[in-house]
């Protein structure tokens, strides 16, 4: 997907990561006299040397090409708005983890810090390579091992459906609903990972947490499925869903079971753009509906969020949430590399994918991301009361 952002970046030779030498103003001294005490006058202290940022992207890649120029928009609007003491130096790469471990590499002797990759298969690569020796913020989950010990040097700040459900496992016991849990997925493997995380956060809380899994016909989640599901419901009364399903698959699962069964979700149960008109995409039959999304998405009126602008999408163009998540993601991971970049070790940022607690250093990097309680109200994704 190609934003008008893009476009005005690209004129700007923002890309290329090259800013234009500041000029400094001067004066003709040839018709006035030396002072007395110019000549020796102190010289001004050398400006410190500007922190170099890698942003590692395979922009030209058909699988990951439309995730990554969102993510470069982003990145590069965050850094129009604060570019002070930083220059981006943008790195293409190929789409293979081989590809990318070449790039990043290379990257390594030119950079202060590395914004990288964004494939999962990508980042395994370059955290299992032994080469991460500067700081390096990989923009996803390295595939494999989701408890894998990283590179010390080596942040993680994916926009994580594991971590959505955790934080979703804690909103519901901090309501203190009693009883059974039923968390219900497809086979999809971001919503089986979803359930696995929350399932396994549920127990360290004391939930008492039943995965069941739906099969897919033709597109839709099976009918036989959903009559079994609520003939369960009936039998043994749980007390709420949690549902990792889309938008399209609640709104289905809710017709089949009704409406009186507490329902949370995640972020992809939200599909609307905010960038959109305030019409698109209104889903009244999800009202009520509670999930967790991130400040981007629910708080647009927000001081933090409303320091950046919008992306301008052209009207020929489908308007895309994860996109917008994805150019969310870009503002603060420029944020983040900049701090990492100006020597700063354990900071906190009020970002717009959520409250972002940082801690890098050689002892191990560690990223906590905390998003937004919301609710379905009027087909609309608001944040809770005790948000607003």
């Amino acid at each position: 997907m190609l934003f008008k952002w893009a476009k005005m970046l690209l004129l700007s030779g923002v890309v290329t990561g090259l800013c234009a030498s500041v000029q400094a103003n001067t004066t003709d001294t040839a018709d006035r006299p030396l002072a007395v005490n110019e000549a020796a006058a102190p010289l001004a202290a050398p400006a410190a040397p500007a922190i170099r940022i890698g942003l590692l992207l395979p922009l030209r890649s058909g699988v990951f090409g439309g995730a990554a120029d969102a993510v470069r928009i982003g990145f590069l609007t965050a850094y129009e708005h604060d570019k002070q003491d930083a220059t981006v130096n943008l790195i293409e790469s190929g789409e293979t983890p081989a590809d990318m471990l070449k790039a990043y590499v290379s990257a390594l002797g030119s950079n202060d810090v590395i914004v990288g990759p964004l494939s999962r298969s990508a980042a395994a690569a370059v955290a299992q390579s032994g080469r991460v020796d500067k700081p390096t913020v990989a923009l996803t989950q390295p595939e494999g091992d989701p408890d894998a010990v990283m590179p010390p040097k080596m942040l993680v700040m994916a926009l994580s459906v594991e971590e959505e459900a955790r934080q979703a496992a804690n909103w519901t016991e901090q309501e203190k609903i009693g009883g059974g849990i039923f968390a219900v997925s497809t086979a999809t493997a971001w919503q089986r990972r979803a359930v696995k995380a929350f399932a396994a956060q549920g127990k360290t809380l004391g939930l008492k947490v039943a995965p069941l899994e739906l099969s897919v016909t033709a597109g839709a989640l099976s009918a036989n499925g959903l009559v079994q599901l609520k003939q369960r419901i009936d039998a043994e009364h749980p007390a709420l869903l949690f549902v990792a399903l889309d938008a399209a698959q609640a709104k289905q699962l809710r017709s089949a079971i009704g409406t009186d069964i507490p329902l949370y979700g995640i972020s992809q149960m939200n599909p609307r753009s905010v960038s959109a008109d305030p019409a698109f995409m209104l889903e009244p039959e999800l009202d009520g509906v509670k999930l967790v999304d991130i400040p981007w998405q629910v708080l647009p009126d927000d001081p933090a969020v409303k320091l950046y602008p919008r992306p301008v999408i052209e009207d020929s163009e489908k308007h895309n949430a994860d996109l917008d998540r994805l150019y969310a993601l870009g503002i603060d991971a420029y944020r983040v590399a900049h701090e990492i970049g100006r020597g700063r070790h354990s900071f906190d940022i009020d970002g717009v994918t959520g409250k972002l607690n940082v801690n890098i250093d050689y002892a191990g990097s560690r990223f906590q991301r905390t998003e937004i309680p919301a609710v379905y109200q009027n087909g609309v994704v608001v944040p809770t009361a005790d948000q607003r």
